[in-house]
């Protein structure tokens, strides 16, 4: 029996994937290195600015062996790089113009729920929990420890203060390592240290946040042969820069050329409401021979490693390649511009990766 040109270039995409994953993606082993040692590199790669270097080693060593990832040179400097980006080696690092960046928030959620501005000085002059007022609270406040702290109490004895935030404190990041506070919460079991406060309360400190932070940097297994991927997918999502390839192969495979975002799916879009990559594979449906609940199903995987097994994927790229009449790469830095009351700067994904992977590389070289 003769078997099609497009079948052969699905089962070869097929084996190339699963060779790529076999020899890419390995289960993290048990650190093997003494404590004692894994700290002393972690001392001698720090830059020679950073104060209390021990500590910063022993909190990292003690995040390293807690999760079961191993302390070589590639993994510690690229905790050290996203640390020495994001805050400087400073656990609760100061925001510059935060007093106006807080009462910005405050006004537009306001000016969003129809509520006048004297309404909101009026609660703003309440005397909070320390004696201060919210308002006296808010032109002192310097970092974002500070502000969450603010916010908690508004939710907590101000009425407006639950209708603007309805239990949703706007800092969602925090720490020496900027890890978001829900992915924290969600990674509770196996914390080493006890917790008096809140996990909240544990971001904002430096055993915490890099605590935190290392996981979502190194706690899962990619298919990346560059490190400059798992920068990107620190601050766009975990996988986000393989499923930007997987866009990109889309794109070509359709013609229509896609935002490289890494989002596979609008969150919680019906059936019948798919995003702008849900579009475009439905495109392909025919020769990929898979209906669009088949799709849905696999795209429903992109947050996940196995993502890459799927018959979609292998057929995706099979179409693309052929198409382009060349390999395409299986990891892409998204095109994100990145959006925050902190950010005063036109930034994006990759040129927050590629800062990250300069100091990466510096710290491999110390």
């Amino acid at each position: 029996m003769t078997t099609s040109p497009v079948l052969r270039l699905f089962r070869a995409a097929s084996i190339v994937s699963v060779l790529l994953l076999a020899g890419c993606v390995t289960a993290p082993p048990a650190p093997t290195r003494p404590p004692a040692d894994t700290r002393s590199e972690i001392v001698r790669r720090m830059p020679a600015k950073v104060v209390d270097r021990e500590r910063w080693a022993a909190d990292i060593e003690t995040a390293f062996a807690a999760q079961r990832i191993e302390p070589n040179s590639e993994n510690i400097c690229a905790v050290l790089a996203v640390t020495e980006q994001e805050s400087g080696y400073v656990a609760n690092p100061a925001v510059a113009n935060l007093p106006k960046i807080a009462r910005g928030e405050i006004d537009r959620r306001a000016a969003s729920m129809h509520v006048p501005k004297f309404v909101v000085d009026a609660a703003l002059a309440v005397r909070s929990p320390d004696g201060r007022t919210y308002a006296e609270r808010l032109r002192s406040v310097r970092t974002e420890r500070d502000l969450s702290d603010i916010y908690e109490d508004m939710i907590g004895s101000v009425p407006l203060g639950k209708r603007l935030f309805a239990d949703y404190n706007p800092v969602q990041t925090g720490g020496p390592m900027q890890v978001g506070i829900p992915f924290a919460e969600s990674k509770v079991a196996g914390y080493p240290y006890p917790v008096d406060g809140s996990i909240r309360d544990e971001v904002f400190t430096r055993r915490g946040g890099m605590y935190f932070g290392i996981a979502h940097l190194l706690g899962y297994e990619t298919p990346y042969t560059r490190k400059v991927h798992r920068f990107a997918d620190y601050n766009a999502g975990w996988y986000a820069s393989r499923n930007a390839a997987f866009q990109s192969a889309v794109g070509i495979a359709t013609g229509t050329p896609l935002t490289l975002d890494g989002d596979l799916l609008n969150p919680g879009a019906p059936l019948d409401k798919p995003g702008q990559t849900e579009r475009a594979v439905r495109q392909l449906s025919t020769a990929l021979r898979m209906d669009d609940r088949a799709l849905r199903d696999a795209l429903e995987r992109g947050n996940r490693l196995d993502f890459g097994d799927t018959d979609l994927y292998a057929r995706v790229y099979a179409l693309a390649e052929a198409r382009a009449g060349k390999p395409l790469p299986r990891a892409v830095i998204p095109g994100i511009k990145l959006e925050s009351p902190k950010i005063t700067r036109d930034l994006t994904t990759a040129w927050f990766a590629t800062r990250v992977d300069e100091r990466y590389r510096n710290c491999l070289q110390r």
